[in-house]
Parts: structure tokens; C-alpha cells; sequence
């Protein structure tokens, strides 16, 4: 080989050798460019995967927030709901509240009316069986006038004068039994007298408050602001209130003050020592209205209890049942026509003491007697009965003697009076409840009852003038003397007693009178 084949070689070598030595540049540096690459890559994947994890944590907590918010809005307008649906509830449940009361004042008034009706019937009735017993009378009447006038041409003038007497005698049988009656009282008369005597003895020791009107309980209220708090929110205190006492509580535009109104006085006073006390205290809600009626009734039973005691002991009686006690105490809270029963009671219980003290008789079981005889009228109104049977049964159920018995159920003659005490009882309560001032009208319903009783009377022919007095008992007439004769001035009162019977309503008795009266007066001079 020559020096230039060698040289060609080296020199082709040395090209190899740069390529080669390029390649492997190459090759290097494609590496490390994948590898810078790679790393840049596996970087940036990294930092991607980073930024992912915080965008999705953050659209995490804004959807929690987002839902959180939902969350809280939807509660809300679920209690707007509810307050309005309760509030749409106890509005509806007040109305149905408002129209039972409406229901049971017609069901009331329509029963009344019943009453009065099946009354006005069993009247017309019993005038419809006297009309036709009248008519009946009327045409046998008749014809035996008509068989008697077709004899008459047959008789002598004894016969037909004995025939007239007879018929004289038919027609004034009631005149006769009046003079009849008249002479047996005036062969009575020593023994009125005595009586008289015995009984204005007896009143006239008996000293008794006059009784005062009772209209209805008024509770005074201390400012405006309290109604607000008696009513509560959506009216749950006064709901609350009238559901624990069982009484109607009226609250209108009177200024500071509230109604109480039931028909039971127990409860109406319960009523009103819990309410007075709530007004007091100032803290109403439906606890504490519950704790303050509880303290109330506790209270008016230990007070009631009381008075039954406190009326045993004024009268010196020993050996009652306690439930007797207890039930005697309950009348203090009870009227009859504005007197209260527990002092009418003690009242009888002295005037029968007195009276039987004067005749004979045992005053202390007359006394005893006395006391019980409207014991009835405490005891709750789910019994049926009159209170005069109903007091019988009760104290016999608690030992007291048939004497006492017998005079409590037949002190308004619903039972036989078996003995004299019965008789006494029944006497000393007709006087209690009699006497000037016990039982008194209200003024309103006393004017009116004698206006109309002088209308009435005014309204028939004949009447002149009309006078209600004593009180409405006693109403005089007077008559025209030239329309009306004797036997019509009978008649007119006749018929005025029929028609105050019918058409009145009144206590005790009304006594009537007829005037007709000429006068002649001539003056000399």
C-alpha cells in the first residue's frame, strides 16, 4: 500500500471517526432532550395534576356552600310554611271554636222554644177538653131545658117553682161553695190569728241583710296591655284559660277590664281567683295558668268547706257527714233569684228553730231539717232530678234520719209531707224567700212586668183604669158603671185572672180586684 492508499485511509478513517463522533452527539443529545423532556413533561403533568386537585376542592367547597345555602333556604321557607299553616289552623280552629258557641245558642233557644211550644200545646189541649166538656154541658143543658118548657103546660105552680130551685141551685153551686169556704174560715179565724202571731214572732227575730243584685263577674284589669297578654300569641293563653277553668272569657273594648261568664258560680269564682292572680303575677302562659287554677280550686274548696263549717257552727248542729259539710259549703257561691242559697239556708234553719220552739216540737231537728232542705242545689248538675229529691237521697246516703229526709224532699210538695216538720220546712222557706228584699226583681224586669199587667188589664172592654200595686202583686180595676153590670164585673175579672195566668210570667201571687162604683153628688145651698 502506498503512502497515499494510507493517507486516503487515515483520511477516510478521520470522516468516519467525525461521523461516527456526530452521531454519537446526536444520539447523546436525543437523550438528554428526552430526558429534559420527559422531565419537563412528568413536571408539568404534575403541576396539571396539582392545579386539578385545588380546582376540584374548591368547586367541592362551593358546592358545599352552594348547598349548604340551598339547604338553609329551604329550612326557611319550611318554617314560613309551617307558621302559616299553624297560623291558618288555629284562625280555622278559633272560627269552628266561634261557630259551636253559635250552634249550642241555637240548639238552646230552639229547645226553649220546644218547651214553650209542647207548654202552649198541653194549654190548648187542656182549653180544647174544657171547651168540649162546656159544649157537652151546653147541649144536655138544653135539651133538658127543651124536655122542661115541653112539661111545663103539665105542671102545677109548685112543681115549677120546685123545678127553678133546683136549677137556681146547679147554676150557683160555686157561689155556695165560696160562702161555704168564707164561713169555715171565719170559724178558723182564732186559729190564723194564732198562727199570725206565732209566725211575725218568728220573723221578727230573724234579722237578715238585704241581698244584692248579682249580674256578672268583672275582673279590672290594671292597663290595655294586659289584654294583650291574657289573649297570647294566636290566642293560645285565653284557649288555655277557658279550657282549665271551663268558664267563657268576653274580652271587648270595655276600658281595663274582662268578663267572666258561666252558669256554675263555682266555677266562675275559680275563675276569677286564677285570674286575678295571673294579672298579679304578670307571667301568663299556658303553665302557669294551669298552676294558678289548681291553687284556685285547692283555695275555693278549703274556703267553701269553711263556710259549711262556719254555718254548722252558728247554728249549733252536730253530727253532720264532712260531705255534707263540704257540699253545704258549696252553696255560698250559689243564688236563687239574687239570694244566696247558704244564707237562705241558715235563714230557714233559724225561722223553722223558732217556729217549732213556739208550737212544741223539737227545735233541733226542725233546725237540722231547715239547714238541708236546698243541699240539692250544691250538688253537680250531672244528676237528673229536682234538687229537693236529689238532696233527699244525698243525705241519706250519710245517715241522716227519715224525719230530715222526708222534710228535705218534700219541702216544694214534689213527695207527700209525712210528718210536721215537713210542714215547717216548707214554711220557714216560703218566709225566707218571701220576706221584703230576698228575692228581688231586677228594676228593669219589675217596671216592665207591671206595665204589661196593666196593659192586659186595660185591654178588655169595659176597663176604665188599671193599677198595679204592692209590688205587681195586686192589680185593681176599675170599670164604666153604666157598660158594665155587677154580673160582668164578675166575668171581667174572671177573665183577667185566666188571662194573667196564661200570659204573665211572675213570682208568688197576683190578687185581683174590681171596682164599679156610682156616685151621686148633689150640693145644697
Amino acid at each position: 500500500m502506498g503512502a497515499a492508499d494510507f493517507a486516503f485511509l487515515i483520511a477516510e478513517s478521520d470522516q468516519y471517526f467525525d461521523w461516527a463522533l456526530a452521531v454519537a452527539f446526536v444520539v447523546v443529545g436525543s437523550g438528554i432532550g428526552f430526558l429534559i423532556v420527559w422531565m419537563l413533561t412528568r413536571h408539568t403533568r404534575r403541576v396539571a395534576h396539582e392545579q386539578a386537585a385545588e380546582l376540584i376542592e374548591v368547586a367541592r367547597r362551593e358546592a358545599a356552600v352552594a348547598a349548604e345555602e340551598t339547604k338553609q333556604k329551604a329550612e326557611v321557607e319550611i318554617q314560613e310554611k309551617r307558621a302559616e299553616l299553624n297560623r291558618e289552623f288555629d284562625r280555622r280552629e278559633i272560627e269552628s271554636d266561634v261557630r259551636l258557641r253559635e250552634i249550642r245558642a241555637h240548639e238552646e233557644s230552639l229547645a226553649l222554644l220546644d218547651y214553650q211550644l209542647e207548654q202552649r200545646q198541653e194549654r190548648l189541649n187542656r182549653e180544647t177538653a174544657a171547651l168540649k166538656q162546656a159544649r157537652d154541658a151546653i147541649r144536655s143543658l138544653s135539651k133538658s131545658v127543651r124536655k122542661r118548657l115541653e112539661g111545663v103546660s103539665q105542671l102545677d105552680a109548685e112543681e115549677i117553682r120546685k123545678q127553678l130551685r133546683e136549677e137556681v141551685l146547679l147554676e150557683c153551686q160555686d157561689e155556695f161553695r165560696a160562702l161555704r169556704r168564707a164561713t169555715i174560715e171565719k170559724s178558723e179565724q182564732e186559729l190564723q190569728n194564732d198562727a199570725r202571731r206565732v209566725l211575725i214572732a218568728s220573723m221578727q227575730r230573724i234579722a237578715s241583710r238585704p241581698n244584692n243584685d248579682l249580674t256578672a263577674t268583672i275582673i279590672q284589669l290594671p292597663n290595655e296591655e294586659m289584654k294583650g297578654r291574657i289573649i297570647g300569641r294566636e290566642g293560645r293563653n285565653i284557649k288555655s284559660f277557658e279550657s282549665a277553668t271551663g268558664v267563657t272569657l268576653l274580652i271587648d273594648e270595655s276600658p281595663q277590664m274582662v268578663l267572666l261568664s258561666s252558669f256554675d258560680p263555682v266555677r266562675r269564682e275559680v275563675a276569677r281567683v286564677a285570674l286575678d292572680g295571673l294579672v298579679k303575677d304578670g307571667r301568663i302562659h299556658p303553665a302557669s295558668i294551669e298552676e294558678y287554677v289548681k291553687r284556685a280550686q285547692d283555695e275555693i274548696e278549703l274556703v267553701s268547706t269553711q263556710a259549711g263549717e262556719d254555718a254548722v257552727t252558728k247554728l249549733n248542729i252536730n253530727g253532720l257527714h264532712p260531705e255534707i259539710i263540704k257540699l253545704l259549703g258549696r252553696l255560698k257561691y250559689r243564688f236563687s233569684y239574687n239570694q244566696n242559697v247558704l244564707d237562705h239556708s241558715v235563714e230557714t234553719a233559724f225561722l223553722a228553730s223558732l217556729i217549732a220552739s213556739e208550737i212544741g216540737l223539737d227545735p233541733n231537728v226542725a233546725k237540722r231539717a231547715g239547714l238541708l232542705h236546698d243541699i240539692g242545689k250544691g250538688v253537680p248538675g250531672e244528676l237528673e232530678g229536682s234538687h229537693a229529691t236529689i238532696g233527699a237521697e244525698f243525705i241519706k246516703r250519710h245517715g241522716e234520719t227519715p224525719i230530715v229526709v222526708n222534710a228535705v224532699a218534700a219541702h216544694h210538695e214534689e213527695v207527700k209531707p209525712e210528718t210536721i216538720y215537713a210542714g215547717l220546712v216548707i214554711l220557714a222557706d216560703t218566709i225566707s224567700a218571701t220576706r221584703p228584699g230576698a228575692r228581688a226583681d231586677s228594676m228593669t224586669g219589675y217596671i216592665q212586668r207591671r206595665g204589661r199587667l196593666e196593659k192586659l188589664a186595660l185591654s178588655i172592654e169595659g176597663v176604665q183604669q188599671a193599677f198595679a200595686i204592692q209590688a205587681g202583686r195586686e192589680i185593681r180595676v176599675v170599670v164604666s158603671p153604666t157598660e158594665v153590670t155587677d154580673d160582668r164585673a164578675r166575668e171581667i175579672a174572671r177573665v183577667l185572672r185566666k188571662r194573667i195566668e196564661t200570659e204573665l210570667q211572675y213570682p208568688s201571687t197576683i190578687k185581683v180586684t174590681v171596682i164599679r162604683e156610682s156616685r151621686f153628688t148633689e150640693t145644697a145651698t
